[in-house]
C-alpha cells in the first residue's frame, strides 16, 4: 500500500515514499520485485515480520528477517531485487529517503540493521527501539549523508508514553499495527501522521496494543525530479539517468 509518494514530498521532506505491507497470502509477495535500477535516493526496509532477501549489481546477497532493516544507498545508481523467501506473513515498510544534490551521484551502498545491534529503551508502557540515529543518549545505525531518527516502538495495551524529540526536523509516525491517539488525537492502522513542530510527543494505546514508527529527517527544500525508482534535482538528470540505462553504463 503506497502511503506516502509524489503529492506529499514537499510535506515529508527529506521522505519521498513510504510503502506499507502486511500479508499472510504468499499471492501477494511470491512475485517479488524483480531486478531494477535506483540513483539519487536511501531505500530503507523494515522487516516486522517475515524475510526479505536482497540482491543487487555490486554483488552483495544478503537476507534480513523480524525486526531487521535493509539500508541501500542508490547513489549515482544500482540493480538490485527484493524477494521474499519462506515467510508466512510480511509485515513492514520501505520508505525513499531523499539525498541532497551535493551527494545524489555518490557510490553505491548495502548495509544490513541486525537485531542484535539495535538498541532498545525502556518506556512507560512500552519499549522503543533505535532504529537508525540517536534517541537521548542511545544510538543507532547512522547514516552516511542526511541524518535519520528511526524508532520501533511497541505499546502495551491502555498505554501512554511521551518522547522528547528534536523540534528542527520533518517528523512523523506511522501505525504499522493498532491505532493511537498523538497529542489526543486518534490515528488509525496503517496512517502516516505528520507532527506539528515541539520538543515532546505524546502516544497512547488504545486496547489491543500498537506498534508505531517514528521518522525523523532534516529537510531539504531542494527541486525534485522524479521518474520511477530515479530521484533527482532536474529533468536533464532524469533523462541522463534513462539514457545510461540504454545504453548499458547505468551500473
Amino acid at each position: 500500500m503506497r502511503v506516502l509518494g509524489p503529492q506529499t514530498t514537499e510535506r515529508f521532506d527529506p521522505i519521498l515514499m513510504l510503502d506499507s505491507f502486511d500479508s499472510t497470502d504468499p499471492a501477494d509477495w511470491e512475485a517479488g520485485f524483480p531486478l531494477h535500477p535506483h540513483r539519487g535516493i536511501e531505500t530503507i526496509s523494515f522487516i516486522a515480520r517475515g524475510a526479505m532477501r536482497h540482491r543487487d549489481s555490486l554483488g552483495h546477497e544478503d537476507t534480513v528477517r523480524d525486526g531487521e532493516v535493509q539500508w541501500m544507498t542508490a547513489g549515482s545508481g544500482i540493480l538490485h531485487e527484493e524477494m521474499m523467501p519462506g515467510v508466512t506473513r510480511l509485515l513492514g515498510v520501505q520508505l525513499w529517503l531523499n539525498l541532497p544534490a551535493r551527494d545524489k551521484m555518490v557510490p553505491p551502498s548495502y548495509h544490513a540493521i541486525r537485531r542484535e545491534s539495535i538498541p532498545e529503551v525502556t518506556l512507560a508502557g512500552g519499549r522503543l527501539r533505535v532504529l537508525a540515529g540517536t534517541y537521548g543518549d542511545v544510538h543507532g545505525f547512522e547514516g552516511s549523508y542526511l541524518p535519520l531518527d528511526y524508532y520501533d516502538i511497541h505499546l502495551e495495551p491502555e498505554s501512554e508514553t511521551s518522547l522528547v524529540l528534536d523540534p528542527e526536523r520533518t517528523a512523523f509516525v506511522f501505525t504499522l499495527t493498532g491505532s493511537v491517539r498523538v497529542a489526543g488525537e486518534p490515528v488509525s492502522e496503517k496512517t502516516a501522521a505528520r507532527l506539528t513542530r515541539g520538543d515532546r510527543l505524546t502516544i497512547a494505546a488504545g486496547d489491543g496494543g500498537a506498534e508505531v514508527l517514528y521518522v525523523a529527517s532534516q529537510p531539504l527544500r531542494e527541486p525534485i525530479a522524479w521518474g520511477g525508482p530515479i530521484v533527482m534535482n532536474t529533468n536533464e538528470e532524469l533523462d541522463r539517468a534513462y539514457r545510461e540505462l540504454r545504453e548499458g553504463t547505468f551500473a
